[in-house]
């Protein structure tokens, strides 16, 4: 399977934490490293239309993990996907875990349950306009 990325200014492959909530339902995409580490984004964005939107960039590597979660009135199914390989435009994911009808079709990694609950957590906040995961610079 793959998913669009976005080049940063020098060429690098790059993928957005976004998503939030609505009154019922609500979408998330999270980011995070080949051990489920928080990384560092290359921006954030504070102006414009922030609601459920585009909120953190990080630059892709292989082995990353990229979160989709979505909720329909709690009801959560998401998706665990490893960063394999790059092919212009677009980053080759393959599928590792999913949750679906209240249960992972396989055992999910422990180093994977912190972002996957900040994917649940980004899903139900109300119009979120803020990154959730992701390591602040100091």
């Amino acid at each position: 399977m793959r998913f669009e990325v976005e080049k940063t200014k020098r060429g690098l492959p790059a993928f957005w934490e976004k998503g939030g909530g609505f009154t019922n339902t609500g979408r998330a995409t999270i980011i995070c490293g080949s051990q489920g580490q928080k990384k560092k984004p290359v921006y954030i964005r504070r102006k414009g239309s922030l609601a459920c939107e585009n909120h953190a960039l990080f630059i892709l590597h292989q082995g990353d993990y990229i979160i989709n979660a979505r909720h329909h009135r709690g009801d959560y199914t998401i998706e665990i996907y490893r960063v394999k390989n790059f092919v212009d435009d677009e980053v080759e994911v393959e599928l590792v875990n999913k949750f679906d009808n209240g249960e992972w079709d396989n055992e999910l990694e422990t180093f994977l349950e912190e972002p996957v609950k900040a994917a649940m957590k980004k899903a139900k906040i109300y119009h979120c306009r803020y990154p959730v995961y992701y390591e602040e610079a100091l």
